[in-house]
Formats: structure tokens, C-alpha cells, sequence
């Protein structure tokens, strides 16, 4: 069973790709960038720019079933790795007694200069 995710409460997809996809029982996030539902940007420093990432991730795991003690893996990509401990300590705010397995990476650039991305691997309940 495959079935795309799609909520109006995180930004729409900026491409041929969708919010996420459920198989079997494991919902796939596409990666989120701190754009608002409403598809505006947040510039703000890379707190704010996380915090908004987080609240995208919530909303496509909420409709996909899920929830942020479901996922099992997340991975952030960062544009300055001299960042790490700013989103790190917004990461742990929602991630704090689960924690799951995760990598970082920084990148070159991001879609828009966001200064953050995260795509989470979660069970659907």
C-alpha cells in the first residue's frame, strides 16, 4: 500500500514531489524548510527558521498518522555547520525523551537559502 500525504497545515510542495508517502506502515517525509503554510519564508535566525521546519514536520506527520514519538530517523541538513548547536537545541525541544536515530549534514545550499532542512522516517500508528 502506498499512499501520498498531503496536509494544507505545512507548506504545499514546490515541485513534482509530495509532502510525504505512506508504505505499509512507515510514512516518508519529504524534506521541510522553514516556509509557513501559507508558503511565505521565514528569514529569521536559524532558531525561528527550525522552530517553523518542526511545525511543518508535525503537521505532515500528524495526516500521515504519525507523530514525532513515532519516527525512527531524521536527518538535517544544515548551510553552516558553525549552526549545529542552535538547531540542536531546538531539535532536542522536540525531541527529548524519544530520540531517534538521526544524521546531519551540511550542504552547499538549501531550496530558497533556508539555513535548515530536516525529512524524518516515522511509524504510522
Amino acid at each position: 500500500m502506498t499512499k501520498a500525504v498531503h496536509t494544507k497545515h505545512a507548506p504545499a510542495a514546490i515541485g513534482p514531489y509530495s509532502q510525504g508517502i505512506i508504505v505499509n506502515n512507515m510514512f516518508y517525509s519529504s524534506g521541510q524548510i522553514p516556509l509557513t503554510a501559507a508558503g511565505e519564508m521565514v528569514n529569521g535566525e536559524i532558531t525561528e527558521q527550525t522552530h517553523q521546519v518542526f511545525s511543518n514536520l508535525k503537521a505532515v506527520l500528524e495526516e500521515a498518522g504519525a507523530s514525532f514519538e513515532t519516527v525512527v530517523k531524521a536527518t538535517v541538513f544544515i548551510a553552516d555547520m558553525e549552526q549545529f548547536g542552535e538547531v540542536n537545541e531546538v531539535y532536542g525541544q522536540y525531541f527529548n525523551t524519544h530520540k531517534p536515530a538521526r544524521s546531519c549534514v551540511e550542504v552547499a545550499r538549501l531550496p530558497k537559502d533556508a539555513l535548515v532542512e530536516i525529512e524524518v522516517i516515522a511509524l504510522v500508528k
